[in-house]
């Protein structure tokens, strides 16, 4: 694949890329910004559930990353730029030098997105997570053990959030999901589709450890600090992690990826 050239930051081919932090914050309408190289990995593998629509590349990377810009699809321009012209696009030091723009997968109702799950499947419901460092643990750990989907109230931030997809790996792309709804209309539609739906919380009376295995089973997480809801938690069973010397707190992706590990190994 021919890179296209690029020595001026203002070029409106690249226009897309310019002041990455600033556009964060306000969104790309259907797009995000993929950033490093494991990521663009994903993005441009048979797994992703998004498709790739530009790559910015500096150019002393070019020749390493030769198998991987051709398994883009061939109509994916690949713009090559020296690392300060990279830079002043992006509006800071972009040491890895590696940048594509992708297009979110199609919002997808929760019921379609559990129907064609297994009779097995573990799903994770994260209920209000603010933290992209959080957001992207939660992927990881999702994808690291095999979880079916991750499912996001309307609380939650934007799994697409360019800091969310690094930190997943990119997992965020590759995950099926379903976003927006309020959390209570979420589990009750966990339950009509046959999960157990099962809430964390060091509150718990149930150790981990002792939850039974098998069947269709949701593991509902809640932000660090305030947690789940009360009146949530009282619509799921519940379920929490016995810890020692009075700490009855885990970082939230740490504690769901133990979770996962039980209830899929």
């Amino acid at each position: 694949m021919a890179a296209i050239p690029i020595d001026d930051p203002l070029d409106p081919r690249v226009a897309a890329f310019l002041d990455i932090r600033e556009r964060d914050l306000t969104g790309r309408q259907g797009l995000f910004v993929a950033e490093g190289e494991v990521v663009l990995r994903v993005l441009a593998s048979p797994a992703s559930l998004c498709r790739p629509v530009a790559a910015l590349i500096a150019e002393k990377r070019l020749a390493a990353l030769a198998d991987l810009l051709a398994a883009l699809p061939p109509d994916t321009p690949v713009h090559a730029a020296p690392q300060p012209v990279l830079d002043r696009v992006a509006g800071f030091h972009l040491h890895r030098g590696i940048l594509a723009l992708g297009e979110k997968p199609v919002a997808r109702p929760l019921a379609e997105v559990l129907a064609g799950l297994a009779d097995d499947a573990v799903v994770v419901l994260a209920c209000g997570i603010g933290n992209h460092d959080n957001m992207g643990g939660i992927f990881r750990a999702a994808a690291a053990f095999g979880a079916a989907a991750v499912l996001l109230d309307d609380r939650c931030c934007d799994p697409f959030y360019r800091k969310a997809i690094r930190v997943s790996v990119g997992a965020v792309l590759r995950t099926p999901m379903a976003t927006g709804m309020p959390a209570d209309e979420m589990v009750d539609g966990l339950k009509a589709a046959g999960f157990r739906v099962l809430a964390m919380t060091p509150a718990s009376a149930a150790p981990l450890h002792l939850a039974t295995r098998g069947g269709r089973t949701a593991i509902v997480l809640g932000a660090e600090g305030p947690g789940l809801p009360t009146q949530l938690i009282e619509r799921c069973e519940t379920v929490g992690i016995p810890m020692s010397g009075g700490f009855d707190s885990l970082n939230v992706a740490t504690a769901g990826a133990i979770a996962l590990h039980h209830f899929t190994r």
